[in-house]
Parts: structure tokens; C-alpha cells; sequence
């Protein structure tokens, strides 16, 4: 079973552990009967990758207008994709006579997240990774086709959380205008956007991150089409200080073999 528990796992493989990628937790629940559960899982896994890899997560200052329309899209898709797959308790859900689908391992896409200087992204993060891992431990995942309004209101709470975090902390939208299960940022909130107006001055300041390398696109390229669950060992969660060495990265935690090869190998 990967990692001593159900937090979210350090990607360790290779080289790529001195970058502090992270994935969601599958547990022992690595493949699903259900399509549009994989579906979710990987359309969000994939996004969250886009915008973890951007420069903005790399900074402390507040991220730029971009980024924030790139999270945008993938909540309010997440939104669409749970609004369309759900099922009422009242209503039947489609069955088959004859075939049934086959398992399939559900897809996973490292993101960078325990070294992120961006508390807002660092947050976002680990609320999209942490919707990921109910996803893929949730019983649904039994189910060929649909899933229950229990699994759509379970997984959408976390994107519902980070999109009214990101209009109130950083768009200045009023709280109770954004905790609406049907809000959405307008055109005229997208253009008022100045963070300087809603967050200190000192969170505005920024300095160069030490770390200035960075795996290229190309040597990228490698984890963004998704691996698939089975594919990987048992994973550890992100070591504490006390299991660590001076260099950050833990020394009694062994890198475990990946089916791809590690950045400059």
C-alpha cells in the first residue's frame, strides 16, 4: 500500500525527487470500472500539472491573471463534468445486459507541490490533489457509467473551495457571493483584478527562487501523459524534518524504479 497513510505521496523516483512532486493517494484502489470517474481524475490531474508548472507557482508574490483564468477553467469544468455524471438516488442509472467494462488503472500526473513558494497555488494544490485521491478510493468507482450526487458533492466541495478562495483572496469578490454553488467570475471581476488592492504590501514582494533549474519541456514530457497507477512502487509521503538529511530529502527513504526514465538518465 503506498505510503504509512492516505496523505499525499511524494514523487520519489529517480531524480525527479529533489523536486518535491507530489501525486494523490490511490491507496490499494489503483484501477476503476468507471469511465467517467477516470475521466474526472485525469482531465483534473492533467490541468493541475499545467498550472503547477508555470513560473508563477515557483514565486511568493500573487499569481498573475493567466494562471488565475487557467484555475478558472478547470473548476468550473470540474463542475460540469460531476453536474453531467451524477445520478439522483430517485433516478436509474444505465446498465448493461451483457458487457461490462473492464478495469483500468486510473492515470496519475506529478505536480509540483511541497517545494511551491506560492502559498495560494500550494493551497489549490493540495486541495485539487486531495478531491483526486477521494476520487479514486471512492466506492463509486464500482460502478460502470455513472456515479451518486454522494460522489459529485464529495469531490466538487474541494474545487468549490478553491474557486471562492481564489475570487475572495485575490479578486475581492464579497464571501457570500462566492460561496453560491452557482458563481462564476465575470468578465468585469476578471478585469478589476489588482492584486494590490486586496493583498499587503509584503506579500506583493518577491525575491528570485534559489532554485533556478528546472526540468525542460522536453525531459517533461516524460510524466505528462499520465502513468498509470500500477505502473508505480509504493510511493512515501513527503519526509518530516526529523527523517531528513541536510540536503532536505530523506535518508532512509529509497527512490523506487519507475517505468520511465528519470530526468537525465
Amino acid at each position: 500500500m503506498p505510503g504509512s497513510n492516505d496523505a499525499i505521496l511524494w514523487y520519489n523516483v529517480g531524480n525527479w525527487a529533489e523536486f518535491g512532486f507530489g501525486v494523490p493517494n490511490w491507496s490499494n484502489d489503483m484501477e476503476s470500472n468507471n469511465g467517467s470517474i477516470r475521466d474526472i481524475v485525469q482531465r483534473t490531474g492533467r490541468a493541475m500539472q499545467i498550472v503547477m508548472f508555470g513560473v508563477d507557482a515557483r514565486l511568493s508574490a500573487p499569481p498573475r491573471i493567466d494562471t488565475l483564468k487557467q484555475i478558472h477553467m478547470m473548476c468550473t469544468r470540474v463542475r460540469t463534468l460531476l453536474q453531467t455524471g451524477a445520478v439522483a438516488a430517485n433516478q436509474s442509472m444505465l446498465r448493461t445486459q451483457h458487457a461490462a467494462p473492464t478495469p483500468q488503472d486510473h492515470l496519475v500526473f506529478p505536480v509540483p507541490f511541497f517545494k511551491v513558494r506560492n502559498t495560494y497555488m500550494k493551497s489549490w494544490c493540495e486541495l485539487a490533489l486531495t478531491a483526486l485521491t477521494e476520487a479514486m478510493q471512492h466506492s463509486d468507482n464500482v460502478r460502470p457509467f455513472d456515479f451518486t450526487m454522494e460522489f459529485a458533492g464529495q469531490i466538487g466541495q474541494y474545487f468549490q473551495r478553491i474557486y471562492r478562495d481564489m475570487a475572495v483572496l485575490l479578486l475581492g469578490v464579497p464571501f457570500a457571493e462566492a460561496s453560491k454553488p452557482d458563481f462564476v467570475i465575470t468578465d468585469a471581476m476578471w478585469q478589476a483584478y489588482d492584486p494590490s488592492k486586496v493583498v499587503p504590501s509584503h506579500e506583493m514582494l518577491d525575491t528570485s527562487p534559489q532554485e533556478l533549474r528546472f526540468p525542460t519541456e522536453d525531459t517533461l514530457s516524460t510524466i505528462t501523459n499520465g502513468i498509470p497507477t500500477s505502473f508505480l512502487g509504493n510511493l512515501p509521503s513527503w519526509p518530516s524534518m526529523s527523517g531528513t538529511g541536510a540536503s532536505g530529502m530523506a535518508t532512509n527513504t529509497p527512490s523506487t524504479a519507475s517505468f520511465i526514465p528519470a530526468p537525465g538518465a
